[in-house]
């Protein structure tokens, strides 16, 4: 996997296959490998995604300050500039979708395309479904990351959270495990903090085919989110997926053929 350079940072990022590029951005915490094992490209389409400055192998974590989705889009766009891509579609799974959603609405001109799994913002910084990764990053910082993670288990937090959703409830206790989770830890203090986009208006002006995905049973990643933008993006089709609580081969089924299906019909 190769890197390029950007801002002081050494950004890794996934780029294969060829043809028309779609660029996968993954969730907080998470790194390339999340949208790599989530999606595999159909022939026809170049597959392409960056580690987000404070994940994965971007290196180093640089200002802090800078973690949000307009630095995160501003990263992309940079990458596009350094592969020489055409116009793309951009997609992103939760983090990754809001970072889409920016770069969508603030470059219009590079953006062919739209796909939104499981988003987790709309336009309000600190969303309730969101106050638990600052409950995690609370954790962190008292305990560090090691040590956190069975104090964290056994709040009231975690319990909710896990009647609620298995699923959601291992995500938050894999922020703890992540090989990154304490140095940078502003990420999780941060993003919940931040929005894609202030302005609901703008996403109106959205004017290219959009895929919004989303499920039940996700508390992190309410699906009324998903049903909010699918009505405020012009034409924006909306698909609801198997709960990864249910079963998690159902939805990664689910999401590759949705996506594929969605690329084939706009773009090939």
């Amino acid at each position: 996997m190769p890197f390029f350079n950007h801002d002081g940072l050494s950004f890794h990022f996934l780029d294969s296959g060829s043809g028309t590029p779609f660029i996968f951005q993954h969730g907080l915490g998470a790194n390339v490998r999340q949208p790599d094992e989530l999606y595999q490209p159909r022939a026809g389409f170049r597959f392409i995604s960056l580690d987000c400055r404070g994940h994965g192998d971007t290196q180093p974590l640089g200002d802090p300050g800078k973690l949000g989705f307009t630095t995160f889009a501003d990263d992309l766009l940079a990458l596009m500039t350094r592969q020489g891509l055409p116009p793309a579609i951009v997609g992103g799974i939760s983090m990754g979708a809001g970072v889409a959603l920016n770069f969508a609405v603030r470059f219009p001109g590079p953006t062919r395309g739209l796909v939104l799994s499981r988003p987790a913002w709309l336009d309000r910084p600190m969303p309730e479904n969101l106050r638990r990764l600052i409950t995690v990053a609370r954790f962190i910082r008292q305990y560090g990351a090691q040590q956190g993670l069975e104090p964290f288990k056994q709040s009231e937090d975690y319990d909710a959270i896990r009647r609620l959703s298995p699923d959601s409830a291992d995500s938050l206790a894999g922020q703890f495990t992540e090989p990154r989770a304490e140095e940078a830890l502003a990420r999780l203090e941060r993003m919940p903090n931040d929005v894609p986009y202030p302005q609901r208006d703008a996403w109106a002006d959205i004017q290219v085919p959009t895929l919004i995905l989303a499920t039940d049973m996700d508390p992190i990643h309410p699906f009324e989110y998903a049903e909010t933008l699918a009505h405020a993006i012009p034409g924006a089709v909306l698909k609801k997926l198997t709960p990864k609580s249910v079963s998690r081969e159902r939805y990664r089924l689910e999401t590759q053929r949705c996506i594929g299906s969605f690329l084939v019909e706009h773009f090939a």
